[in-house]
């Protein structure tokens, strides 16, 4: 039988998919559904508290420290536009995913204004859920479409190859790194480091007595914590999530050399409670010198080169994603400003632009800069903001690698071997939200030491392997 097509950012399905399908292989977009209703969300754009003929504008997005910048920017918007009101629900990254989905997918109206990925944004565009943004692009001055980073552009963009959500920063990953322990250590960093490397070096310079750890890796639960870099590991290693044929691989020699390596890696050199430590908890830990390397997301170079937060800041070098077989393994993500299509039933599609255009304009970047500093500027999605002389100054140390990692991220082959989906640090498939959601559960049970990484990939593949059969039988 022949596979069925290749679900992806890229090429997702064109038909319209029911809330009930992306939900059906587990709990957690239900759970969602009844978190917002005992929640009590009032309707988007019906909140009180604005003035005769003001509206209030519902956006829904996640609590990182560049969305916080807007938050304390934004009373500067509502200056200019006295006639919108913002309220802004800012959700930590495993509760926004699950409530944005659960509200988007249901039509619950609840946000006008959601913070989505280049994961949801090509499915939903599909799905009918999002309002196409080309058109109000064009109607708005000077805002430049043709600006933002083409592989950002395009991973936003829905099978008509329109954009259904506007970046507000953009990232890939690669590895960050003490200058000076290394210099001390008499390590040089290679120009292109394997997995290998960094095992060693987090070996030599591992010393929890002095309260240092070799390296800080994600192990918190969640398809958007711990899987992004491990994902990335697993890539490199050669491991693919499903086989052409949609056959599951997570038992593969490959899989379990990743999961293996990734769990030793974190149980030996890595930082204390590293089970329960996500992008956040790992920044602080980094920043505050506590680790001698950090894999993670290239936006975290704005948190470690704040003089003002960073105890590192100045002896941080960048050193491209760790490899293994495949030679590109850094990956590609985005958080990303859209419109349900309920902002239009609503009435506020117009004016929810307006704020959207401004937080995602080529002035931002500059105001952010000028008034917050310039190691706050949202990263890798506006091309012009590379070209602002006070950001290139501030960010000369990781700017270039910010931008070639995010050039070299290849979601249509994210593997060594052929595979049916797209996507780096996710399997661009509505299933995994809960798929990859019970995966990083068994992994973080294993960086924990409650069982092996055998162990959890043995479940792992159970999980797996009944989201593949449906696309088996799909294909039929």
């Amino acid at each position: 039988m022949a596979p069925p097509p290749s679900r992806s950012p890229d090429r997702p399905p064109h038909r319209r998919r029911s809330p009930l399908r992306i939900a059906r292989s587990g709990p957690l977009a239900l759970l969602a559904v009844v978190l917002l209703a005992l929640s009590g969300c009032a309707g988007a754009g019906a909140l009180g508290g604005g003035g005769e003929g003001q509206q209030t504008i519902t956006i829904a997005i996640v609590s990182n420290p560049q969305m916080q910048d807007a938050i304390e920017l934004s009373p500067q918007f509502e200056a200019e536009n006295p006639d919108i009101r913002l309220k802004f629900v800012s959700l930590s990254e495993n509760e926004a995913r699950a409530k944005i989905t659960a509200s988007v997918a249901t039509e619950g109206g609840e946000f006008d204004a959601v913070m989505i990925s280049n994961y949801e944004t090509p499915q939903w565009a599909a799905n009918g859920w999002l309002v196409d943004l080309d058109p109000l692009m064009a109607q708005t001055p000077g805002y430049d479409e043709d600006d933002f980073i083409p592989a950002v552009r395009g991973a936003l963009s829905g099978p008509d190859g329109h954009m259904y959500a506007v970046p507000f920063y953009g990232e890939s990953s690669f590895l960050m790194y003490r200058k000076d322990l290394f210099a001390q250590a008499g390590i040089t960093m290679p120009a292109q480091p394997t997995w290998q490397d960094v095992a060693a070096a987090a070996q030599r310079l591992h010393d929890p007595a002095n309260g240092m750890s070799g390296i800080c890796l994600r192990g918190k639960p969640g398809w958007g914590e711990v899987m992004a870099p491990f994902d990335t590991v697993a890539n490199t290693f050669g491991a693919r999530w499903f086989d052409p044929q949609w056959n599951a691989q997570l038992t593969s020699p490959q899989f379990r050399a990743a999961a293996n390596f990734y769990v030793d890696l974190v149980q030996n050199y890595g930082t204390p409670g590293a089970a329960t430590s996500g992008f956040s908890e790992c920044g602080t830990q980094f920043s505050q010198g506590n680790a001698a390397m950090w894999y993670d997301a290239t936006v975290a170079a704005g948190i470690v080169e704040n003089p003002e937060e960073s105890r590192v800041a100045g002896n941080v070098g960048y050193a491209p994603a760790p490899v293994v077989e495949k030679q590109d393994a850094g990956w590609l993500y985005t958080w990303s400003l859209a419109i349900p299509k309920t902002s239009d039933e609503a009435g506020t599609t117009a004016a929810t632009w307006r704020f959207l255009s401004w937080m995602t304009s080529k002035d931002y970047g500059p105001m952010v800069g000028g008034q917050l500093g310039w190691e706050h500027v949202p990263p890798g999605a506006r091309q012009s903001t590379y070209r602002i002389p006070e950001y290139v100054e501030a960010s000369k140390a990781y700017a270039q690698q910010t931008l070639d990692a995010i050039a070299a991220a290849d979601q249509k082959n994210p593997t060594v071997e052929p595979v049916p989906y797209t996507g780096i640090q996710f399997v661009a498939i509505p299933e995994f939200q809960d798929l990859g959601t019970r995966v990083s559960q068994q992994l973080s049970a294993a960086v924990a030491g409650q069982q092996t990484a055998d162990e959890a990939l043995d479940q792992a593949q159970v999980y797996a392997e009944t989201v593949g059969e449906s696309y088996q039988r799909e294909g039929q």
